[in-house]
């Protein structure tokens, strides 16, 4: 079989190079990638936009920063699935190479903007866990519905800004620099730095939930001391810790979903990647869309206040439903009736 390498510490910017990547080279692993994508990608936006509805639809869920965030992380994994799947279906399954250098480099542009504010979105839910739980009395005023909002628009500008750096002229392309064994067209050192700013990312989301953890378990003792006189404090804790936990899962999903694709980032950094291990990657890469997709069902499974309007609304899409199947038959008993009252009309006649 031949094989397409890409020299290092050497700029690699032709048509050609674009082939060097499309790195599936049996018909069972381009159906097998397709497959992956399209069940993914498909129950992915079902879910999320089915989270959306049921935050923005509830005036009580979409008035607090916890779910407009949570929204920020639904509305995150339904672009990149919709974005990863068809550029990367197009690319691995079909071979499409047509496209220039600069559309390429948008599509990954809006793959990196999608999955960074993903990540992002979950550090900004474990920073209003942080508060909520450590800093009680002053929640309200410290996470506002108007900083929640402002922090949404900062975390989505600063992704778009670093995704589209490549497109922009950090590419290797610009530079005459070492290109990524990954990313056509990628820069060695923005793939450093892009992995450096993920690394960061998960590490204060790791730092915000360790504490979460700790203050949670004490006001789980606290809750137990104090059965008999928390009240109203006492049910705000347990959704605290309720929501606490659900979100450690969260985190606990990405980190297994995400690790295998950043250790061999970091590992073709260093070391120059085989066949095999770039076949890996692009394997690897599906279990984002994983990631994007257990996310809502852990949210549905979790939060009870999310469960809780998710009942509501499949109650009344059942009773519209039933409206709608009830209908034609009212209307045929209807027509029925006219037509014995016509026919006893002309008989009388």
């Amino acid at each position: 079989m031949d094989t397409c390498r890409i020299p290092a510490n050497t700029s690699k910017c032709s048509a050609n190079t674009m082939e060097c990547f499309m790195v599936l080279s049996t018909q069972a692993q381009k159906i097998s990638i397709g497959i992956l994508c399209g069940l993914f990608g498909t129950m992915c936006v079902f879910e999320n936009s089915l989270v959306l509805y049921v935050i923005f639809s509830s005036p009580k869920t979409r008035k607090k920063p916890s779910y407009l965030f949570i929204g920020s992380l639904a509305l995150a994994d339904i672009l990149a699935s919709i974005i990863f799947v068809c550029s990367f279906v197009n690319f691995h399954v079909f071979n499409e190479a047509g496209f220039s250098k600069e559309v390429f480099l948008l599509q990954l542009g809006g793959v990196n903007t999608s999955f960074s504010a993903s990540l992002s979105s979950l550090l900004l839910t474990a920073l209003d866990r942080y508060l909520s739980i450590s800093r009680p009395s002053e929640y309200k005023l410290l996470m506002s519905r108007r900083r929640a909002w402002t922090a949404l628009a900062a975390l989505w500008v600063t992704c778009a800004t670093i995704a589209c750096l490549p497109l922009l002229g950090w590419n290797c392309c610009v530079l005459d620099s070492a290109c990524s064994e990954l990313f056509p067209f990628v820069d060695i050192n923005y793939l450093s730095s892009w992995i450096c700013f993920v690394v960061v990312l998960l590490g204060c989301i790791v730092y915000a939930y360790a504490h979460v953890l700790w203050r949670a378990r004490q006001h789980t003792a606290y809750m137990e001391k104090h059965q008999a006189q928390a009240g109203k404090q006492n049910s705000r804790m347990r959704m605290d810790v309720m929501l606490a936990k659900t979100l450690v899962m969260v985190l606990a999903v990405l980190m297994l979903c995400w690790s295998p694709v950043l250790v061999l980032m970091i590992y073709s950094i260093f070391s120059r990647l085989s066949d095999h291990l770039r076949k890996v990657f692009a394997f690897c890469s599906t279990l984002c869309l994983l990631n994007s997709m257990v996310n809502p069902i852990i949210y549905a499974l979790r939060s009870k206040e999310l469960f809780s309007s998710l009942r509501r609304v499949f109650s009344r899409f059942r009773r519209q439903l039933k409206a709608t199947e009830e209908s034609p038959e009212a209307e045929s008993s209807h027509k029925s009736s006219v037509i014995e009252t016509i026919c006893e009309g002309t008989n009388a006649m």
